[in-house]
């Protein structure tokens, strides 16, 4: 073996540590250089990553709800068309006897007040507008769930234009049902404004 041959080995050797130094330091300089506003981003793609990863919790509840409000207004418009043709004092009067109510009680005489005002063609129109509003609530219901843009939108377009009847009826006549309801409709309309700018930045970051 040459004896010159030895010094270089050594050379090379010695140079090792310092070049696997060198490369291990270089992602610290890089990662150093990062504009704060990428990795704004890049944490807001992760998310997004993540949640689409496995199903949003959120739009699935709001699912739920709206699945329940269709099959809610779905049974009061079978009501309606049950009561077609049929005395709705005679009815009213039934079931306040079926509930344990008074019927001579001053509840009932508003009831009946009320139900005097409804004629068949009152309820075809009730029974209508019920159903109608059940089919919507099912669309939104099976397109959030499912996780479609368009249902997100619809809810956010119906839950915005709805909300000044609701504060109307509130003021109006204010008890604890309408102002659940209020709050779970502004619950819901936060949630998809949070969720869809979430999805601009994402579609930002992936562009």
């Amino acid at each position: 073996m040459d004896a010159t041959a030895i010094p270089q080995v050594t050379l090379t050797i010695d140079a090792l540590p310092r070049q696997l130094k060198s490369m291990s330091s270089q992602p610290e300089r890089n990662g150093k250089q990062m504009h704060p506003k990428g990795a704004k981003l890049s944490l807001v793609a992760s998310t997004m990553k993540e949640r689409h990863a496995g199903h949003d919790r959120g739009l699935l509840a709001i699912g739920i709800f709206k699945l329940g409000k269709s099959l809610l207004f779905f049974c009061l418009g079978v009501g309606a068309i049950h009561l077609l043709h049929k005395d709705l004092a005679d009815e009213v009067i039934r079931l306040a006897t079926a509930l344990k109510f008074d019927p001579e009680s001053r509840f009932i005489s508003v009831v009946l007040d009320k139900v005097d005002l409804i004629d068949t063609h009152r309820l075809r129109q009730i029974s209508l507008a019920t159903f109608g509003y059940s089919a919507l609530a099912l669309t939104e219901g099976i397109g959030l769930m499912l996780e479609k843009v368009w249902a997100e939108y619809l809810t956010l377009i119906l839950t915005i234009s709805f909300l000044p009847w609701e504060l109307y009826e509130l003021v109006r006549r204010p008890d604890w049902f309408r102002l659940g309801l209020l709050l779970i409709n502004l619950a819901v309309l936060g949630y998809l404004l949070w969720l869809l700018q979430r999805k601009k930045l994402f579609s930002a970051t992936s562009s």
